[in-house]
């Protein structure tokens, strides 16, 4: 049922537990149930209007990196990773940790996961940036406030349908084992998979699975993901190269801050949309700052687009 058809449902129901409230009927936890329904409905239809791309439809394949700083920011890509499995599991998505670098004493060195789900892509596209945090670290003995970096590269899951060609001699294909937390469910044969794309230097892995050839598989579906956001942000021109922007997950680059100590608050330094209510943001509940970002995002597409005529 498409989203006008929807509206319009809920709309009509809502009409008819009115007209029973005036008749004398108690109706009215119904009336407030349907009624939350339907702005819930309004507010999904409004969302929707923000999503214009082609790739906003599709799976999104999110990686996780930290910045400099060891344990901190390890820490911090940790919180990072829960953060937006939370959100996909309040959205009623699937999310798939593909690949999973573990930090020697906390933490995580990288993550890598694919999201499925309605307009998956559309809404987590945003997200890519350099996100800070400031706290007292829980690994300092002296309780000493610490600021921690981490970069989230959001991609769209590129299907088969659409035309990427790799050619195999451009491939770097490696084996490894593949490691568990805390030496926990280890394989023993050389189950993990790392490509290289040698002309572009743009390097996958997966280590999900037990088979190699299922982490080789779900390895260059990856890989495509990543050329094909590659190839389109030359093409545009416009957009940041993702590889510039990695080497440097520090002071100046960040698109929204965390601040846990001396005060709480969360703001997003692109649309100032801000809370102190962090532990609500933490645990998954990003609507509102990715309906900014979307907004933000189309306004500065209809600017560019102004601009250009």
């Amino acid at each position: 049922m498409n989203t006008y058809l929807r509206l319009k449902e809920k709309k009509e129901e809502l009409e008819v537990l009115i007209e029973l409230a005036e008749e004398g009927e108690n109706v009215e936890a119904e009336i407030e149930k349907a009624l939350l329904v339907f702005e819930k409905e309004i507010e999904e239809a409004e969302l929707r209007a923000l999503f214009f791309e082609p790739d906003d439809s599709r799976n999104a394949i999110l990686t996780i990196h930290p910045g400099a700083g060891g344990t901190e920011s390890q820490d911090w890509a940790q919180m990072l990773l829960r953060m937006y499995l939370r959100y996909a599991e309040r959205k009623g998505y699937k999310a798939e940790i593909l690949d999973l670098m573990a930090g020697e004493e906390a933490g995580i060195k990288s993550a890598t996961v694919r999201i499925e789900g309605d307009y998956a892509f559309g809404r987590l596209s945003q997200e890519s940036g350099v996100h800070r945090l400031v706290r007292i670290s829980p690994f300092d003995a002296n309780k000493r406030r610490h600021t921690s970096f981490a970069a989230i590269f959001v991609y769209p899951e590129v299907e088969e349908d659409i035309e990427i060609e790799i050619n195999p001699e451009d491939l770097r294909i490696e084996t490894f084992r593949a490691s568990g937390h805390g030496g926990q469910h280890v394989n023993v044969t050389d189950s993990a998979v790392r490509i290289t794309h040698i002309p572009t230097g743009i390097v996958v892995q997966c280590q999900n699975e037990r088979s190699q050839h299922k982490n080789k598989a779900m390895a260059m579906k990856i890989l495509r993901a990543r050329l094909y956001e590659h190839e389109k942000k030359k093409q545009l021109e416009k957009w940041e190269k993702i590889e510039e922007s990695k080497t440097d997950i520090a002071w100046g680059n960040q698109i929204r801050s965390y601040v846990l100590h001396p005060y709480k608050l969360i703001k997003d330094l692109r649309t100032k949309v801000e809370t102190s209510d962090v532990d609500r943001i933490l645990d998954g509940d990003l609507d509102d700052f990715i309906k900014a970002s979307l907004l933000w995002r189309k306004k500065n597409f209809l600017s560019s687009n102004q601009k250009n005529k």
